[in-house]
């Protein structure tokens, strides 16, 4: 199934009163997957970002990326062929360092084949993500949504969007609950979670310096 923003809002409109009257408040759903660059770039710059403003963790990503020669992307190759004091001097701690590299090993290999991984359930996909040192649950959920516009995504992790639930339903944001009160918008939880998202004003999820759009 393809991300249908339209048919996505007229579903959740109709099977939840309390996501109809949010849809309505906040307006069209403006989800537009595809982060800047290609899939191991945004998987890279998620990795850089951890933990850093959106200011740092772009400073920092720009250094990494003009190591590489030419003025072309930056490939798996490159950072592996960089020594570990020149990923240190560009500003990544040690503990990224390693996590690039495990990336760029990773799809260097083929052991990460984004052309074939993309075609394979979200499950499948965040398995293959989470493998990567460095590569959580959260990131690659939001790789789903925001890079490859998978529809019914839902992050239960994620504190906004936890937050979010507990503001609109009233209701504490335990596992067992997220799931329930989530059932009424399969096949669209990417979209109710931006609708949720977008409730909490600026607030809003980032995939490395790549802040969704709201």
């Amino acid at each position: 199934m393809t991300l249908d923003t339209q048919a996505a809002t007229k579903h959740l409109a109709k099977r939840d009163p309390v996501m109809r009257a949010l849809i309505k408040r906040v307006g069209p759903c403006l989800l537009e997957p595809g982060a800047r660059g290609d899939h191991f770039t945004t998987i890279l710059r998620a990795i850089v970002g951890q933990q850093l403003s959106a200011k740092a963790a772009e400073t920092i990503f720009q250094r990494v990326a003009a190591l590489h020669p030419n003025g072309r992307k930056i490939v798996p190759a490159d950072i592996l062929a960089a020594p570990d004091e020149t990923l240190r001097g560009a500003g990544l701690s040690g503990a990224k360092v390693l996590y690039v590299k495990d990336l760029a090993a990773h799809v260097d290999s083929g052991k990460l084949n984004f052309a074939k991984l993309v075609r394979k359930s979200d499950d499948e996909i965040v398995d293959a993500l989470v493998a990567v040192k460095g590569v959580g649950r959260w990131t690659a959920e939001m790789f789903l949504i925001f890079r490859l516009g998978r529809p019914d995504v839902w992050a239960i992790d994620d504190l906004g969007l936890r937050n979010a639930v507990k503001n609109l339903y009233g209701i504490e944001p335990t596992k067992p609950n997220l799931i329930e009160v989530a059932e009424p918008w399969r096949p669209w939880r990417s979209v109710a979670s931006w609708y949720l998202w977008r409730s909490l004003a600026n607030t809003a999820p980032s995939l490395g310096n790549t802040t969704v759009p709201v």
